[in-house]
Protein backbone atom coordinates (compact mmCIF):
# COMPACT_ATOMS: atom_id res chain seq x y z
CA UNK A 1 0.00 0.00 0.00
CA UNK A 2 2.85 2.28 0.55
CA UNK A 3 3.20 2.74 -2.94
CA UNK A 4 -0.15 4.39 -3.21
CA UNK A 5 0.03 6.96 -0.70
CA UNK A 6 1.10 9.66 -2.73
CA UNK A 7 0.74 12.98 -2.86
CA UNK A 8 -0.91 12.80 -6.07
CA UNK A 9 -4.66 14.47 -5.79
CA UNK A 10 -5.82 11.66 -7.76
CA UNK A 11 -4.06 8.18 -6.12
CA UNK A 12 -3.96 10.37 -2.81
CA UNK A 13 -7.82 10.60 -2.50
CA UNK A 14 -8.72 7.38 -2.69
CA UNK A 15 -5.76 6.71 -0.37
CA UNK A 16 -6.48 9.11 2.66
CA UNK A 17 -10.12 8.42 2.74
CA UNK A 18 -9.30 4.65 3.76
CA UNK A 19 -6.33 5.54 6.33
CA UNK A 20 -9.09 7.80 8.12
CA UNK A 21 -11.71 5.33 8.64
CA UNK A 22 -8.51 2.66 9.80
CA UNK A 23 -7.64 5.71 12.10
CA UNK A 24 -10.88 5.95 13.54
CA UNK A 25 -11.55 1.79 14.39
CA UNK A 26 -10.69 2.12 17.77
CA UNK A 27 -14.37 4.28 17.58
CA UNK A 28 -16.13 1.99 14.56
CA UNK A 29 -18.33 -0.47 15.05
CA UNK A 30 -17.70 -3.49 13.57
CA UNK A 31 -19.96 -6.38 12.14
CA UNK A 32 -21.37 -7.41 9.28
CA UNK A 33 -25.05 -6.58 8.14
CA UNK A 34 -27.76 -9.25 8.54
CA UNK A 35 -28.97 -8.89 5.22
CA UNK A 36 -26.98 -10.74 2.33
CA UNK A 37 -25.00 -8.58 0.33
CA UNK A 38 -26.54 -10.38 -3.41
CA UNK A 39 -29.72 -10.39 -1.86
CA UNK A 40 -29.87 -6.54 -0.68
CA UNK A 41 -27.86 -4.15 -3.75
CA UNK A 42 -28.77 -1.18 -1.74
CA UNK A 43 -27.05 -1.58 1.01
CA UNK A 44 -23.91 -4.30 2.19
CA UNK A 45 -22.60 -5.17 5.69
CA UNK A 46 -19.74 -3.33 6.92
CA UNK A 47 -19.03 -0.69 9.78
CA UNK A 48 -19.98 2.63 10.31
CA UNK A 49 -18.28 5.83 12.01
CA UNK A 50 -21.42 6.59 14.29
CA UNK A 51 -20.89 4.29 17.42
CA UNK A 52 -24.01 3.07 18.34
CA UNK A 53 -24.59 0.04 20.64
CA UNK A 54 -26.51 -2.50 18.78
CA UNK A 55 -27.62 -4.28 22.11
CA UNK A 56 -29.10 -1.68 23.31
CA UNK A 57 -30.45 -0.33 20.39
CA UNK A 58 -32.86 -3.87 20.30
CA UNK A 59 -33.61 -3.12 24.46
CA UNK A 60 -35.09 -0.16 23.96
CA UNK A 61 -37.74 -1.20 21.14
CA UNK A 62 -38.70 -1.33 16.97
CA UNK A 63 -38.64 2.55 16.83
CA UNK A 64 -34.97 2.84 18.03
CA UNK A 65 -34.39 -0.26 15.46
CA UNK A 66 -36.12 1.96 12.66
CA UNK A 67 -34.33 4.66 12.65
CA UNK A 68 -30.67 4.36 14.58
CA UNK A 69 -29.60 0.81 14.11
CA UNK A 70 -27.05 0.89 11.12
CA UNK A 71 -27.40 -2.92 10.45
CA UNK A 72 -30.45 -3.81 10.30
CA UNK A 73 -33.71 -1.76 9.27
CA UNK A 74 -37.22 -3.83 9.97
CA UNK A 75 -38.57 -4.95 6.83
CA UNK A 76 -35.59 -5.06 4.13
CA UNK A 77 -36.06 -8.90 4.70
CA UNK A 78 -39.80 -9.15 4.17
CA UNK A 79 -41.53 -10.77 1.13
CA UNK A 80 -43.39 -8.11 0.54
CA UNK A 81 -41.85 -5.60 -1.94
CA UNK A 82 -44.22 -2.64 -1.75
CA UNK A 83 -42.25 -3.10 2.27
CA UNK A 84 -39.19 -4.41 1.63
CA UNK A 85 -37.40 -1.75 -1.25
CA UNK A 86 -38.85 0.99 0.93
CA UNK A 87 -37.05 -0.10 4.21
CA UNK A 88 -34.22 -0.66 2.12
CA UNK A 89 -34.57 2.66 1.05
CA UNK A 90 -35.03 3.87 4.30
CA UNK A 91 -31.89 1.97 5.38
CA UNK A 92 -29.61 3.49 3.03
CA UNK A 93 -31.30 7.33 3.55
CA UNK A 94 -29.99 6.45 7.65
CA UNK A 95 -26.78 5.09 7.25
CA UNK A 96 -25.80 8.35 5.09
CA UNK A 97 -27.86 10.67 7.32
CA UNK A 98 -25.61 9.18 10.52
CA UNK A 99 -22.81 9.04 8.47
CA UNK A 100 -21.11 12.50 10.25
CA UNK A 101 -22.24 14.55 12.97
CA UNK A 102 -22.11 17.73 10.61
CA UNK A 103 -24.76 15.78 8.97
CA UNK A 104 -26.79 18.16 11.66
CA UNK A 105 -26.70 20.96 9.51
CA UNK A 106 -29.01 19.04 7.06
CA UNK A 107 -32.07 21.14 8.40
CA UNK A 108 -30.61 24.05 6.45
CA UNK A 109 -31.16 22.89 3.33
CA UNK A 110 -35.26 23.12 3.23
CA UNK A 111 -34.65 26.07 4.66
CA UNK A 112 -32.09 27.44 2.14
CA UNK A 113 -34.68 26.44 -0.06
CA UNK A 114 -37.63 28.14 1.53
CA UNK A 115 -35.60 31.21 2.01
CA UNK A 116 -34.86 31.13 -2.01
CA UNK A 117 -38.06 30.41 -3.15
CA UNK A 118 -40.21 33.23 -0.83
CA UNK A 119 -37.30 35.80 -1.13
CA UNK A 120 -36.37 36.01 2.42
CA UNK A 121 -33.47 38.70 1.30
CA UNK A 122 -30.35 38.49 0.50
CA UNK A 123 -28.91 38.00 3.62
CA UNK A 124 -30.90 35.45 4.79
CA UNK A 125 -30.83 33.56 1.27
CA UNK A 126 -27.08 33.44 1.28
CA UNK A 127 -26.51 31.97 4.66
CA UNK A 128 -28.90 29.38 5.04
CA UNK A 129 -27.91 27.84 1.61
CA UNK A 130 -24.23 28.68 2.79
CA UNK A 131 -24.95 26.64 5.65
CA UNK A 132 -26.87 23.91 3.72
CA UNK A 133 -24.09 23.49 1.15
CA UNK A 134 -21.30 22.18 4.02
CA UNK A 135 -23.23 19.00 5.51
CA UNK A 136 -23.86 18.67 1.35
CA UNK A 137 -20.46 18.28 0.52
CA UNK A 138 -19.78 15.86 3.40
CA UNK A 139 -22.07 13.58 2.39
CA UNK A 140 -21.25 13.79 -0.84
CA UNK A 141 -17.26 12.87 0.04
CA UNK A 142 -18.91 10.06 1.83
CA UNK A 143 -21.02 8.57 -1.07
CA UNK A 144 -17.21 8.90 -3.17
CA UNK A 145 -15.56 7.34 -0.45
CA UNK A 146 -17.79 4.25 -0.53
CA UNK A 147 -17.69 4.08 -4.52
CA UNK A 148 -13.53 4.67 -4.32
CA UNK A 149 -13.27 2.16 -2.13
CA UNK A 150 -15.05 -0.89 -4.84
CA UNK A 151 -12.79 0.18 -7.82
CA UNK A 152 -9.54 -0.26 -6.92
CA UNK A 153 -6.81 1.97 -5.98
CA UNK A 154 -6.46 3.37 -9.32
CA UNK A 155 -9.84 3.74 -10.64
CA UNK A 156 -11.33 4.85 -7.44
CA UNK A 157 -8.65 7.43 -6.90
CA UNK A 158 -10.23 9.09 -10.21
CA UNK A 159 -13.21 8.59 -8.99
CA UNK A 160 -12.25 10.22 -5.82
CA UNK A 161 -10.47 13.26 -7.90
CA UNK A 162 -13.58 13.72 -9.51
CA UNK A 163 -15.58 14.48 -6.90
CA UNK A 164 -13.18 15.50 -4.57
CA UNK A 165 -13.70 19.08 -5.55
CA UNK A 166 -16.97 18.75 -6.73
CA UNK A 167 -18.89 21.75 -4.47
CA UNK A 168 -16.35 24.57 -5.86
CA UNK A 169 -16.59 23.13 -9.41
CA UNK A 170 -20.58 23.15 -8.97
CA UNK A 171 -20.67 26.48 -7.64
CA UNK A 172 -18.12 27.79 -10.24
CA UNK A 173 -20.34 26.43 -13.18
CA UNK A 174 -24.13 28.06 -11.88
CA UNK A 175 -21.53 31.14 -11.39
CA UNK A 176 -20.47 31.28 -14.60
CA UNK A 177 -23.49 30.96 -16.84
CA UNK A 178 -24.65 33.61 -14.04
CA UNK A 179 -21.93 35.45 -15.67
CA UNK A 180 -20.63 35.80 -12.43
CA UNK A 181 -16.39 35.70 -13.53
CA UNK A 182 -15.38 37.88 -10.58
CA UNK A 183 -16.45 34.92 -7.95
CA UNK A 184 -15.59 32.11 -9.83
CA UNK A 185 -11.87 33.53 -10.27
CA UNK A 186 -12.10 34.46 -6.73
CA UNK A 187 -13.12 31.02 -5.59
CA UNK A 188 -10.90 28.92 -7.39
CA UNK A 189 -7.84 31.86 -5.94
CA UNK A 190 -9.36 31.10 -2.67
CA UNK A 191 -9.70 27.34 -2.87
CA UNK A 192 -6.34 27.21 -3.58
CA UNK A 193 -5.18 29.29 -0.60
CA UNK A 194 -7.54 27.80 2.10
CA UNK A 195 -5.36 24.49 0.97
CA UNK A 196 -2.05 25.90 0.64
CA UNK A 197 -2.27 27.71 3.32
CA UNK A 198 -4.94 27.36 5.98
CA UNK A 199 -5.36 23.23 5.84
CA UNK A 200 -1.95 22.64 5.41
CA UNK A 201 -0.65 25.46 8.17
CA UNK A 202 -3.32 23.69 10.59
CA UNK A 203 -2.21 19.95 9.88
CA UNK A 204 1.62 21.44 10.73
CA UNK A 205 0.52 23.35 13.82
CA UNK A 206 -1.70 20.48 15.19
CA UNK A 207 0.32 17.57 13.93
CA UNK A 208 3.21 19.49 15.48
CA UNK A 209 1.76 20.07 19.32
CA UNK A 210 0.35 16.34 19.33
CA UNK A 211 3.91 14.81 17.94
CA UNK A 212 6.37 17.80 19.37
CA UNK A 213 8.56 15.50 21.18
CA UNK A 214 10.07 12.27 21.00
CA UNK A 215 10.53 9.57 23.59
CA UNK A 216 13.59 10.86 24.97
CA UNK A 217 11.92 14.19 25.35
CA UNK A 218 13.48 15.71 22.43
CA UNK A 219 11.94 18.71 20.25
CA UNK A 220 11.04 16.49 16.88
CA UNK A 221 9.49 17.02 13.71
CA UNK A 222 7.01 15.28 11.06
CA UNK A 223 8.30 13.98 8.05
CA UNK A 224 6.92 13.29 4.78
CA UNK A 225 7.84 12.18 1.27
CA UNK A 226 10.51 14.98 -0.09
CA UNK A 227 10.19 13.76 -3.64
CA UNK A 228 6.33 14.29 -3.68
CA UNK A 229 7.10 18.02 -1.97
CA UNK A 230 9.75 19.06 -4.63
CA UNK A 231 7.10 17.94 -7.38
CA UNK A 232 4.20 19.50 -5.90
CA UNK A 233 6.04 22.61 -5.39
CA UNK A 234 6.89 23.09 -9.20
CA UNK A 235 3.56 22.52 -10.40
CA UNK A 236 2.29 25.02 -8.22
CA UNK A 237 5.19 27.54 -9.15
CA UNK A 238 3.64 26.96 -12.65
CA UNK A 239 0.24 27.65 -12.41
CA UNK A 240 1.37 30.54 -10.15
CA UNK A 241 3.29 31.00 -13.31
CA UNK A 242 0.03 30.76 -15.16
CA UNK A 243 -1.75 33.86 -13.30
CA UNK A 244 1.20 35.97 -13.34
CA UNK A 245 2.22 35.68 -17.31
CA UNK A 246 -1.63 37.06 -18.60
CA UNK A 247 -1.60 39.88 -15.72
CA UNK A 248 1.96 41.49 -16.92
CA UNK A 249 0.64 41.02 -20.50
CA UNK A 250 -2.33 42.90 -19.69
CA UNK A 251 -0.15 46.28 -18.13
CA UNK A 252 2.31 45.71 -20.72
CA UNK A 253 -0.79 46.52 -23.77
CA UNK A 254 -1.48 49.85 -22.23
CA UNK A 255 -1.41 51.48 -25.98
CA UNK A 256 -4.14 48.95 -27.33
CA UNK A 257 -7.97 49.84 -26.74
CA UNK A 258 -10.02 47.99 -23.73
CA UNK A 259 -11.08 45.64 -26.17
CA UNK A 260 -8.14 44.47 -28.33
CA UNK A 261 -6.55 43.80 -24.68
CA UNK A 262 -9.71 41.76 -23.54
CA UNK A 263 -8.97 39.72 -26.43
CA UNK A 264 -5.54 38.83 -26.32
CA UNK A 265 -5.93 37.88 -23.20
CA UNK A 266 -8.61 35.53 -23.80
CA UNK A 267 -6.33 33.91 -26.14
CA UNK A 268 -3.35 33.44 -24.00
CA UNK A 269 -6.07 32.19 -21.10
CA UNK A 270 -7.42 29.47 -23.37
CA UNK A 271 -4.02 28.74 -24.84
CA UNK A 272 -2.25 28.30 -21.64
CA UNK A 273 -5.35 26.19 -20.22
CA UNK A 274 -5.08 23.85 -23.05
CA UNK A 275 -0.90 23.69 -21.74
CA UNK A 276 -2.27 23.64 -18.40
CA UNK A 277 -4.69 20.45 -19.54
CA UNK A 278 -2.39 18.76 -20.72
CA UNK A 279 0.48 19.14 -18.09
CA UNK A 280 -2.01 17.57 -15.23
CA UNK A 281 -2.47 14.54 -17.17
CA UNK A 282 1.01 14.10 -17.82
CA UNK A 283 1.76 14.64 -14.35
CA UNK A 284 -1.04 11.98 -13.93
CA UNK A 285 0.64 9.41 -15.65
CA UNK A 286 4.01 10.25 -13.98
CA UNK A 287 2.82 9.63 -10.54
CA UNK A 288 0.67 6.79 -11.30
CA UNK A 289 3.08 4.76 -13.54
CA UNK A 290 6.56 5.45 -14.64
CA UNK A 291 7.98 6.79 -11.39
CA UNK A 292 5.61 5.67 -8.36
CA UNK A 293 8.82 5.14 -6.44
CA UNK A 294 9.17 8.68 -5.97
CA UNK A 295 5.56 9.05 -4.08
CA UNK A 296 6.47 6.73 -2.13
CA UNK A 297 6.01 7.91 2.27
CA UNK A 298 8.63 7.23 4.98
CA UNK A 299 9.03 2.97 5.72
CA UNK A 300 7.18 3.65 8.95
CA UNK A 301 3.95 4.92 7.81
CA UNK A 302 3.49 2.28 5.69
CA UNK A 303 4.45 -0.15 8.66
CA UNK A 304 1.80 0.91 10.98
CA UNK A 305 -0.70 1.63 7.97
CA UNK A 306 -0.35 -2.57 7.66
CA UNK A 307 -1.73 -3.35 11.12
CA UNK A 308 -4.50 -1.29 10.89
CA UNK A 309 -8.27 -2.79 9.76
CA UNK A 310 -9.25 -2.65 6.20
CA UNK A 311 -12.03 -0.68 5.29
CA UNK A 312 -15.69 -2.82 4.22
CA UNK A 313 -17.30 -0.35 2.47
CA UNK A 314 -20.70 -0.10 3.96
CA UNK A 315 -23.00 1.26 0.86
CA UNK A 316 -23.34 -1.01 -2.18
CA UNK A 317 -22.11 0.61 -5.78
CA UNK A 318 -25.82 1.77 -6.63
CA UNK A 319 -26.93 2.88 -3.42
CA UNK A 320 -23.74 4.72 -3.39
CA UNK A 321 -24.18 6.17 -7.28
CA UNK A 322 -27.68 7.41 -6.42
CA UNK A 323 -26.72 8.97 -3.06
CA UNK A 324 -23.99 10.91 -5.41
CA UNK A 325 -26.63 12.01 -8.13
CA UNK A 326 -29.59 12.99 -5.68
CA UNK A 327 -27.04 15.43 -3.48
CA UNK A 328 -25.20 16.80 -6.60
CA UNK A 329 -28.66 17.90 -7.72
CA UNK A 330 -29.70 19.34 -4.38
CA UNK A 331 -26.47 21.42 -3.75
CA UNK A 332 -26.45 22.50 -7.52
CA UNK A 333 -30.28 23.95 -6.57
CA UNK A 334 -28.91 25.57 -3.35
CA UNK A 335 -25.74 26.94 -5.24
CA UNK A 336 -28.66 28.82 -7.22
CA UNK A 337 -29.78 30.57 -4.79
CA UNK A 338 -26.74 31.56 -2.93
CA UNK A 339 -25.27 33.16 -6.37
CA UNK A 340 -28.11 34.65 -7.35
CA UNK A 341 -28.41 36.44 -3.43
CA UNK A 342 -24.51 37.46 -4.10
CA UNK A 343 -25.23 41.02 -5.95
CA UNK A 344 -27.93 41.83 -3.37
CA UNK A 345 -26.03 40.92 -0.75
CA UNK A 346 -22.70 43.56 -2.06
CA UNK A 347 -24.96 46.04 -2.86
CA UNK A 348 -25.34 46.32 0.99
CA UNK A 349 -21.77 47.64 1.14
CA UNK A 350 -20.57 45.38 4.04
CA UNK A 351 -18.65 42.96 1.62
CA UNK A 352 -17.22 42.08 -1.27
CA UNK A 353 -17.49 39.80 -3.94
CA UNK A 354 -14.09 39.10 -3.45
CA UNK A 355 -14.10 38.35 0.07
CA UNK A 356 -17.29 35.87 -0.79
CA UNK A 357 -15.31 34.10 -3.86
CA UNK A 358 -12.32 33.74 -2.12
CA UNK A 359 -12.54 33.37 1.63
CA UNK A 360 -16.59 31.99 2.28
CA UNK A 361 -17.00 29.86 -0.59
CA UNK A 362 -13.95 27.36 -0.08
CA UNK A 363 -14.83 27.15 3.13
CA UNK A 364 -18.12 25.75 2.17
CA UNK A 365 -16.64 23.20 0.08
CA UNK A 366 -13.74 21.98 1.64
CA UNK A 367 -14.76 21.92 5.77
CA UNK A 368 -15.20 18.17 5.56
CA UNK A 369 -12.40 17.10 4.03
CA UNK A 370 -10.19 20.14 6.15
CA UNK A 371 -11.18 18.15 9.20
CA UNK A 372 -9.98 14.63 7.74
CA UNK A 373 -6.92 16.39 7.12
CA UNK A 374 -6.26 17.69 10.71
CA UNK A 375 -7.05 14.26 11.79
CA UNK A 376 -4.27 12.70 10.34
CA UNK A 377 -2.36 15.09 10.95
CA UNK A 378 -2.02 15.07 14.46
CA UNK A 379 -1.88 10.96 13.85
CA UNK A 380 0.87 11.39 12.24
CA UNK A 381 0.35 10.65 9.23
CA UNK A 382 1.78 13.59 7.03
CA UNK A 383 1.95 12.17 3.83
CA UNK A 384 -1.74 12.15 3.90
CA UNK A 385 -2.47 14.90 4.73
CA UNK A 386 -0.56 16.36 2.70
CA UNK A 387 -2.11 14.77 0.04
CA UNK A 388 -5.94 16.69 0.78
CA UNK A 389 -3.92 20.05 1.03
CA UNK A 390 -1.26 20.50 -2.26
CA UNK A 391 -2.53 17.64 -3.85
CA UNK A 392 -6.37 19.24 -4.08
CA UNK A 393 -4.58 22.68 -4.65
CA UNK A 394 -2.82 21.26 -7.97
CA UNK A 395 -6.05 19.84 -8.96
CA UNK A 396 -7.49 23.46 -9.35
CA UNK A 397 -5.07 25.06 -10.22
CA UNK A 398 -3.73 22.77 -13.47
CA UNK A 399 -7.59 21.25 -13.95
CA UNK A 400 -10.52 22.62 -12.69
CA UNK A 401 -9.77 26.26 -13.01
CA UNK A 402 -8.55 25.85 -17.00
CA UNK A 403 -11.25 23.63 -17.16
CA UNK A 404 -13.71 26.79 -16.62
CA UNK A 405 -11.91 28.64 -18.62
CA UNK A 406 -12.66 26.37 -21.78
CA UNK A 407 -16.11 25.90 -20.05
CA UNK A 408 -16.72 29.88 -20.32
CA UNK A 409 -15.48 29.62 -24.00
CA UNK A 410 -18.14 26.85 -24.92
CA UNK A 411 -20.66 28.76 -23.44
CA UNK A 412 -19.54 32.33 -24.38
CA UNK A 413 -18.71 33.48 -20.95
CA UNK A 414 -15.25 35.64 -21.24
CA UNK A 415 -13.80 33.51 -18.17
CA UNK A 416 -9.72 33.92 -18.26
CA UNK A 417 -6.53 33.51 -16.27
CA UNK A 418 -6.30 37.05 -15.59
CA UNK A 419 -6.92 38.10 -11.97
CA UNK A 420 -6.83 41.44 -10.58
CA UNK A 421 -3.06 42.46 -9.52
CA UNK A 422 -3.58 42.27 -5.69
CA UNK A 423 -5.02 38.37 -5.96
CA UNK A 424 -1.95 37.59 -8.17
CA UNK A 425 0.55 38.78 -5.86
CA UNK A 426 -1.16 37.43 -2.51
CA UNK A 427 -1.13 33.75 -4.53
CA UNK A 428 2.50 34.10 -6.04
CA UNK A 429 3.65 34.99 -2.30
CA UNK A 430 1.74 32.35 -1.15
CA UNK A 431 3.03 29.83 -3.44
CA UNK A 432 6.89 30.99 -2.12
CA UNK A 433 5.99 30.74 1.35
CA UNK A 434 4.68 27.15 1.28
CA UNK A 435 7.63 25.97 -1.76
CA UNK A 436 10.27 27.24 1.34
CA UNK A 437 8.18 25.38 4.33
CA UNK A 438 7.74 22.26 2.52
CA UNK A 439 10.97 21.35 0.57
CA UNK A 440 12.72 20.06 3.38
CA UNK A 441 10.59 17.06 3.55
CA UNK A 442 9.95 17.92 7.46
CA UNK A 443 7.12 20.15 9.64
CA UNK A 444 6.81 21.48 13.13
CA UNK A 445 4.15 23.78 14.47
CA UNK A 446 6.36 27.16 14.16
CA UNK A 447 6.15 26.78 10.14
CA UNK A 448 1.76 25.72 10.66
CA UNK A 449 1.92 28.93 12.71
CA UNK A 450 3.64 31.11 9.85
CA UNK A 451 0.97 29.50 6.78
CA UNK A 452 -1.85 30.31 9.20
CA UNK A 453 -0.61 33.93 9.84
CA UNK A 454 -0.31 34.50 6.16
CA UNK A 455 -3.86 33.23 5.45
CA UNK A 456 -5.21 35.23 7.81
CA UNK A 457 -3.46 38.51 6.69
CA UNK A 458 -4.88 37.89 3.16
CA UNK A 459 -8.22 37.28 4.66
CA UNK A 460 -7.76 40.77 6.48
CA UNK A 461 -6.81 42.15 3.63
CA UNK A 462 -9.84 41.00 1.21
CA UNK A 463 -11.96 42.56 3.83
CA UNK A 464 -10.49 45.91 4.71
CA UNK A 465 -10.57 45.91 0.58
CA UNK A 466 -13.69 48.41 -0.38
CA UNK A 467 -16.65 46.99 -2.08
Amino acid sequence: MGRDLTLDSTTVNVTWSNQYRRIGSSKIMNGRSTMDSESTPLLVGGTHPIRLNHDDLHARGPAWRFFLDTKHTPGTDSPNPLVKWPARVWNVTKVTLLSSWINLLLVFVPLGVIAGKQDWGAPWVFSMNFFAIIPLAAVLSFATEEIANRLGDTLGGLVNATFGNAVELIVSIVALRAGEIEVVQASMLGSILSNLLLVLGMCFFLGGIYNMRDANGLGTEQSFATGTAQTTCSLMTLSAASMIIPAALYNVLDNAGQGEKDQSILVLSRGTSLVLLFLYCLYLYFALHTHKQLFEPEAAVVESDDEEEEHVPILGPWSAGLVLIVVTLIISVCADYMVDSIDALVATGKISKSFIGLILIPIVGNAAEHVTACVVAVKNKMDLAMGVAIGSSIQIALLVTPALVMLGWAIGQPMTLHFETFETIAFALSVMVVTYTVQDGKSNYLEGAMLLGLYLIIAVAFWARPV
